[in-house]
């Protein structure tokens, strides 16, 4: 009998996705705070030009180049705005998330 480890395709990773599921546990608390944070991250502690680009290109689906068209800026310049509001996001929400840790072990 093979094992199943070396099984590939469908069946594999449809094995994998019911492993997964059972061996996780319950976040949904975890998810939840993150939106939260995410949420207010987004309002509190990007730019308003930050806000809208991502927004825009998350929220929205719009590539770059038509998000540039929409708002009268070159395509670079809305590549910069994104990344430079996925930095700002990641530091609030990395910030939070130790501030959280900390907190618990008290």
């Amino acid at each position: 009998m093979p094992s199943t480890r070396y099984r590939r395709g469908k069946l594999y990773a449809a094995d994998m996705a019911v492993y997964t599921r059972q061996m996780a546990a319950d976040n949904s608390q975890e998810i939840s705070r993150l939106k939260r944070n995410l949420i207010r991250a987004l309002k509190e502690d990007v730019t308003a030009k930050q806000r809208l680009v991502l927004t825009l290109y998350y929220a929205e689906g719009m590539n770059m180049r038509e998000i540039g068209e929409l708002l009268g800026i070159d395509k670079s310049t809305v590549s910069r705005t994104i990344k430079r509001g996925e930095r700002r996001l990641q530091r609030c929400l990395r910030y939070g998330a130790e501030a959280f840790l900390r907190n618990m072990g008290d």
